[in-house]
C-alpha cells in the first residue's frame, strides 16, 4: 500500500515536475535523484521543459531495475557526463553491475550516453528502427547537445546500440521477467516500453505522457498511435507506468493526456476541415483543456497544425 501512496502523493504534487524548476538535485548533472517507485524499480525523472544547460539535458526519465542478478537500465542518457551521474546513484543503491541498457527510441536524450555504457562493456539494446534513426539523425542530436550542454557535453559521442530487435527482447534477470516490447507505431520510430508483468509496471517511455503536453513531430502519425495505444497498450493492463517524462502514475492519468488528448486534437481538427478551414486557422483551435500542462507553450500550435497536415489527405 505504501507504494500506492507514493503514486498518489507523486500525482498530487505536480509541482515537483515544473518546467520553471531547473534543477531539482544540485549534487549531480541528474535532474532529481531515483526514487523507488515499486521495490527494485527506481527512477530519474527529468525536468518536463526541454534540455538545457540547468538541467544537463535530464529532460526525460531514466530507470533502472535492481534484479538480484545485475541491474537493467533504461534509457543511455543524453550525454556521456549523464550517464556517469546515473551510474554513480545506482552504485549507492546497489554493488551489483550493470548488465544491460535498454533505449527508448532514438532521440538523443535515449542514446546520446551510449558512449559511456559501451566503455563499461554494457549491452545496449533498442528497436531497429530506433538504431535507424539514431544512426540518420545522431550527429544532429550530438551537435545540438553540444551547443545547449557546452562543458556537460562533454565526451559525448555517437554511439550505436550493440543489439537491435523487431517485436520483443526478453530482458529477464534474476528472479525479475523483464520484456522490451515493440507495440506499434506511437510517438517516434522504433519506441519500445519495458514491460514487468509480475509487477504490473511498464516503463512506457514515450508511448505515454501526462505532466507535459505530448509532442507531435512530423513522423508522428496520430491515427496510428491511437491504434497502438487501444490494440496493444491499454491491455496490458498496467497498474504503474513510469512515463517518458514526468512522475510515476497510473494507466487513467497517461490516458488522458495521451489518448484522450490525441483524440481531442483530431476531433477539432476534424471540424475544422469540416468547415473548410485552411493550415494558418488550423494552429489555433481550441487546446485550452490542455493549457495547465507543461511544454503547452511551445507545442499547442505546433501539433494542430502537424495534425492539420496529416487529416487533409487522411
Amino acid at each position: 500500500m505504501r507504494f500506492i501512496a507514493l503514486i498518489c502523493t507523486l500525482i498530487a504534487a505536480p509541482a515537483l515536475a515544473s518546467e520553471d524548476i531547473p534543477d531539482q538535485y544540485p549534487a549531480s548533472l541528474l535532474y532529481s535523484k531515483p526514487v523507488e517507485v515499486i521495490p527494485h524499480v527506481f527512477s530519474a525523472i527529468g525536468a518536463t521543459a526541454p534540455s538545457t544547460y540547468d538541467n544537463a539535458g535530464h529532460n526525460n526519465n531514466l530507470s533502472f531495475i535492481v534484479t538480484g542478478d545485475g541491474v537493467v537500465v533504461v534509457n543511455s542518457g543524453g550525454s556521456y557526463l549523464l550517464a556517469k551521474a546515473l551510474h554513480d546513484e545506482i552504485k549507492v543503491v546497489t554493488d551489483e553491475p550493470v548488465k544491460l541498457v535498454l533505449t527508448e527510441n532514438g532521440q538523443g536524450h535515449a542514446m546520446l550516453g551510449n558512449g559511456y555504457w559501451a566503455e563499461q562493456g554494457v549491452k545496449i539494446v533498442a528497436h531497429s528502427d530506433a538504431a535507424a534513426e539514431f544512426a540518420e539523425y545522431g550527429p544532429q542530436s550530438l551537435s545540438g547537445a553540444q551547443g545547449r550542454l557546452k562543458d556537460r557535453a562533454e565526451g559525448t559521442e555517437v554511439v550505436a546500440p550493440t543489439e537491435t530487435f523487431e517485436d520483443s527482447f526478453d530482458a529477464s534477470l534474476g528472479d525479475i521477467k523483464i520484456e522490451a516490447r515493440y507495440l506499434g507505431p506511437a510517438h517516434s520510430p522504433g519506441d519500445i516500453v519495458v514491460w514487468l508483468p509480475q509487477q504490473s509496471l511498464v516503463i512506457s517511455g514515450d508511448v505515454a505522457f501526462h505532466e507535459r503536453m505530448l509532442p507531435i513531430f512530423d513522423h508522428t502519425y496520430t491515427a496510428d498511435w491511437i491504434e497502438t495505444w487501444e490494440n496493444a497498450f491499454e491491455p496490458l493492463g498496467a497498474t504503474y507506468v513510469i512515463p517518458g517524462h514526468g512522475h510515476p502514475t497510473n494507466m487513467d492519468q497517461v490516458r488522458r493526456y495521451t489518448l484522450d488528448y490525441l483524440v481531442y486534437l483530431r476531433g477539432k481538427i476534424g471540424e475544422h476541415l469540416e468547415n473548410g478551414g485552411d493550415l494558418s486557422e488550423a494552429y489555433y483551435v481550441d487546446q485550452t483543456p490542455y493549457a495547465h500542462l507543461d511544454t503547452y507553450e511551445e507545442l499547442a500550435t505546433k501539433n494542430a497544425g502537424r495534425v492539420y497536415e496529416q487529416m487533409e489527405f487522411e
